[in-house]
């Protein structure tokens, strides 16, 4: 998966509130990638780390996943 994919589920759960939910929900990686899978997309877990830019906001993501994927 690239990052424009990693941007397309960010914007697909922005789009759809019950999407947006569950991901909101998500407490770990795994749970992030299966939710991603359900909904047709497929994540390497490294692309969403820098040097690559943040596709998700604080709001989409539970408290413990944006602390991980959101760090400066």
């Amino acid at each position: 998966m690239s990052v424009a994919d990693i941007k397309a589920f960010a914007d697909a759960a922005k789009a759809d509130a019950s999407l947006g939910e569950s991901l909101k929900a998500c407490l770990k990686m795994k749970e992030l990638f299966a939710l991603a899978r359900e909904n047709g997309f497929n994540f390497i877990e490294d692309e969403l780390y820098p040097p690559n830019e943040p596709q998700f906001t604080e709001d989409q993501l539970s408290e413990r996943l944006a602390k991980a994927l959101l760090r400066a």
